[in-house]
């Protein structure tokens, strides 16, 4: 299906930033700018700077215009829901280390349906409360069809369009169906670590799979958060 015109140009922008023409911090073009470029409406641009905004790549900055977020945002784990924006509910975050290669552990390796033995692409990063504090520690596993031909998630650096549009980009599958998981248990040596607590302390775990267009899963994020931090709300008719 064809992109709608503020899509194409918000597409554009996108990629001009995660080729790093734009880095963190740094003026994007002004809606009259981009309108005079592509020969539409201002409108139509301030629309695509929107989209841009809503998926947390620019902020609004009074008196310069927009600029590329300096502080990258994510979600917890499994609070993806269709139509919500990236920076609704999210949080600053820290990357952990590089990307690696590494074994699942059986719950991501079910989910992923992978067989024992067999390494997954891992990225971990720390989402953070307002003062800095750590709010949950996520591992984002993703299988060897996927991150074999998306080469970027193997990469140390942000992935300004967020990994989910960059894995359409490159593989054509996204998700349409969500599956999480919550329990709990103790933290691990290498959670207490990164969330500051006392080893053994409780900790929920969701466990999100996303599974694309086919059935066939695209990622598997195990986030843990410690008991004190960790509600779930749930509104439904009676």
């Amino acid at each position: 299906m064809a992109l709608l015109k503020y899509e194409e140009i918000a597409e554009s922008l996108r990629a001009r930033i995660a080729a790093g023409e734009f880095g963190p911090g740094e003026v994007v073009p002004s809606g009259r700018d981009l309108a005079e470029q592509w020969s539409v409406s201002r409108a139509t641009a301030i629309k695509a700077m929107d989209v841009l905004r809503s998926d947390g790549v620019v902020v609004a900055r009074q008196g310069t215009g927009f600029i590329v977020t300096e502080t990258p945002v994510a979600r917890p784990a499994g609070s993806r829901r269709a139509g919500s924006a990236r920076v609704t509910g999210g949080m600053p975050f820290l990357r952990i280390g590089v990307p690696d290669w590494a074994e699942p552990p059986p719950r991501v390796a079910a989910a992923l349906r992978m067989d024992a033995g067999v390494p997954a692409l891992r990225r971990a990063r720390v989402l953070q409360l307002p003062d800095g504090s750590p709010h949950s520690y996520v591992e984002a596993w993703f299988p060897p069809d996927v991150a074999e031909a998306s080469p970027r998630l193997a990469q140390a650096a942000p992935i300004a369009e967020g990994t989910t549009r960059y894995v359409r980009r490159q593989t054509d599958r996204y998700p349409v169906e969500g599956v999480d998981v919550t329990t709990v248990r103790l933290a691990t040596e290498t959670e207490a670590h990164h969330l500051a607590l006392a080893e053994e302390a409780p900790v929920a775990v969701l466990l999100h799979t996303a599974l694309d267009q086919a059935g066939r899963p695209l990622v598997c994020e195990e986030g843990v958060t410690p008991a004190a931090l960790f509600e779930q709300v749930d509104t439904y008719a009676m």
